[in-house]
């Protein structure tokens, strides 16, 4: 029976996943990290241990980019689509970034008031779902 149990144990696999998907959770652009990282594989353990303790080249990444395009539609206030509805096809630098803020062109103050405006709407519905809910709790508790 324990020869069973230690058979089971000791084969166990270690997660990994491709050098895209551990970018993706890091929130760095794959094509600016080192080449050893995009030609291996990441483990659970590698990558716990990576967001624990960024090493530079992940600290730089995060704080100079380029960034990826969720990255970059976070930084400006705006959603994705919003970046491809104003052009924006490619990484930005976070230098980059600040200058579009600066120079606030027509189209991202456009779309940060569309992202605005969905906010507001999210958190009307929230707040009516949850009076609904609270009648509903309050009619079941009489």
């Amino acid at each position: 029976m324990l020869d069973t149990l230690d058979l089971m144990t000791s084969h166990q696999t270690t997660q990994t996943m491709k050098p895209a998907t551990a970018a993706k959770k890091l929130g760095v652009y794959l094509e600016a990290t080192p080449a050893e990282f995009q030609e291996g594989v990441v483990s659970r353990t590698e990558l716990t241990a990576l967001q624990a303790e960024p090493p530079q080249w992940l600290q730089d990444l995060r704080a100079n980019g380029p960034h990826p395009r969720p990255v970059v539609a976070s930084k400006l206030g705006i959603s994705i689509a919003g970046l491809a509805r104003g052009g924006v096809t490619e990484p930005l630098t976070t230098e980059q970034i600040e200058a579009l803020k600066q120079e606030m062109p027509e189209w991202l103050a456009k779309e940060r008031a569309t992202q605005a405006d969905v906010r507001k709407e999210t958190v009307r519905i929230k707040q009516m779902q949850a009076e609904k809910a609270a009648k509903a709790a309050e009619k079941t508790g009489k």
